[in-house]
Parts: C-alpha cells; sequence; structure tokens
C-alpha cells in the first residue's frame, strides 16, 4: 500500500487570501497546503478520500491518471467540491466511479451535484457517480475498510481505518473534535495514524496540537501524521516540539507499508 497526501491544509488552504503571517509567506515548501485529500493505492487499485476544490491541481502535481473509487467522509465544500473533476477519469476509461459515503453524505452530494446523480449528464465523456451508501466495514481493492463515526460540530465525519490480513495498517481521521471509544478501539495500535491537528488554541469542531498528540496516545499508535493545519502551525516550528514518533504531514509526502 502506497498513500499520497494530495494536500494537507484546513478550509482555507496555504497560503491564505490576503494574509502576510510567517506561514503564508514562508518559503519552506512543506507550509504550502492545499485543502485535506489523500491518495492510496494498493495492488494496481487506486482510491482517493476526499476530491476538494484543489483536487485538479492535485491530480497534475501527482500525475495521476487513474482512480478506481472514492470515499467521502463528509459533506462539507473544501472536501468535495472537486467531485465535478472526476468526470475526466470516467472518461479515460469509459466507466462510472463508485463513490462511497454515509447515507447523509451521499444526500448532500445528489442536491449539490444533482445533474450528475439524475441521468442528465451520464454521457461516455462526463461524470458518471455509482453511488454506494457506508453502512459498516466493506472491502475495496483488496482492503479491508472499517468506517467510524468523529463528531465534528454539528455534523459527524467518517474516520476510515484501513486493515490487510487482520493488520491495522492506516487510520484516517480528519476533522473532529475527538475521537469517541468505538473510533479509538477500531484504531488501537495501527501503524499510522493521520489525524486532525487544526492549531494549538482551541476550536469547536477541530482537535488542537495538543489534543491530537492525547489521542495518539490513546489509540497506541507506532505513528503519527498531523493533517488539515491552519496558517497558525508552521511545519519546521511545529515539529521541533513534537515528539520524534508524531510529525506534520506536507502535500506530495508518500508513505508505504
Amino acid at each position: 500500500m502506497q498513500i499520497t497526501f494530495l494536500g494537507t491544509g484546513t478550509s482555507h488552504g496555504i497560503p491564505v487570501i490576503g494574509c502576510a503571517c510567517k506561514v503564508c509567506k514562508s518559503s519552506d515548501p512543506r507550509d504550502k497546503r492545499l485543502r485535506t485529500s489523500i491518495r492510496i493505492e494498493t495492488s494496481g487499485f487506486s482510491l482517493v478520500v476526499d476530491t476538494t476544490p484543489d483536487f485538479r491541481a492535485q491530480c497534475l502535481r501527482e500525475e495521476i491518471s487513474k482512480i478506481d473509487a472514492v470515499l467521502y467522509t463528509h459533506a462539507h465544500v473544501d472536501h468535495i467540491l472537486g467531485f465535478d473533476d472526476l468526470r475526466r477519469f470516467c472518461e479515460l476509461e469509459n466507466k462510472s466511479m463508485p463513490i462511497h459515503g454515509s447515507p447523509q453524505t451521499l444526500e448532500s452530494l445528489t442536491r449539490v451535484f444533482q445533474y450528475a446523480f439524475d441521468g442528465s449528464a451520464r454521457f461516455s465523456n462526463y461524470i458518471r457517480p455509482d453511488p454506494y451508501p457506508i453502512s459498516g466495514p466493506f472491502q475495496i481493492g483488496g482492503i479491508d475498510v472499517v468506517p467510524v463515526e468523529l463528531p465534528h460540530g454539528r455534523m459527524t465525519t467518517n474516520g476510515f481505518v484501513f486493515e490487510k490480513k487482520g493488520r491495522r495498517l492506516f487510520a484516517y481521521y480528519t476533522d473532529c473534535a475527538e475521537v469517541p471509544p468505538a473510533a479509538e478501539e477500531a484504531a488501537r495500535d495501527v501503524e499510522v495514524l493521520v489525524i486532525d491537528a487544526l492549531r494549538h488554541n482551541s476550536h469547536q469542531t477541530h482537535f488542537t496540537v495538543s489534543g491530537a498528540l492525547d489521542a495518539a496516545r490513546r489509540i497506541r499508535a507506532r505513528k503519527t501524521y498531523f493533517i488539515h493545519m491552519c496558517h497558525e502551525l508552521g511545519h519546521a516550528e511545529t515539529e521541533s516540539g513534537l515528539p520524534p514518533d508524531v510529525r506534520l504531514a506536507y502535500d506530495g509526502l508518500r508513505l508505504s507499508f
């Protein structure tokens, strides 16, 4: 399995429009953050988690020419507005695109992108979504996926734990303010935890750095990477204060299992 971080920033992206802070003006390429998304490849199968407003740019940067399925964590705009760019992947292989999400997320996608779901745009060169409601664990591309519910303000985000042959490889917990006991247990002793860490100061719908650290310790992850970071967290400065098994992810980072 190979994981590529397509984007690691919060909904504003970094640099933020109209901001002259030291992170937004930083020359460190790790401080340039597109909106949060990830690609997972295994045994010739390619899937992405979320399609951000930066999805086209992310695909071009990483030279992605094949996507076999999409998993959605939730329907906030910074996680779905690249949906229409999936049409190119339908066109390239003349196929429909499996879309996995909670019933609530699929309902929101159907409302926002009605033209794609009502059949009016089902041409060979356009997007053809094939929705799969998430109701429990499922298998995709030879990977076992365990969905968990994570509180994110007034809505619930789906986190995902990816397993192979009973081995908990990777947990992806973006956009959350806590990890409930069931989600904590689902990721117990995972090899890599990827988790929301917005900033140092408290926030109603996102983990702080200290909160994410506490969650990683409870889960007992062997390695942890922070994502969905705002411009208050400079990469080098923030990492210097973290334990060696906790790092900040950055756009383009690749991990292999």
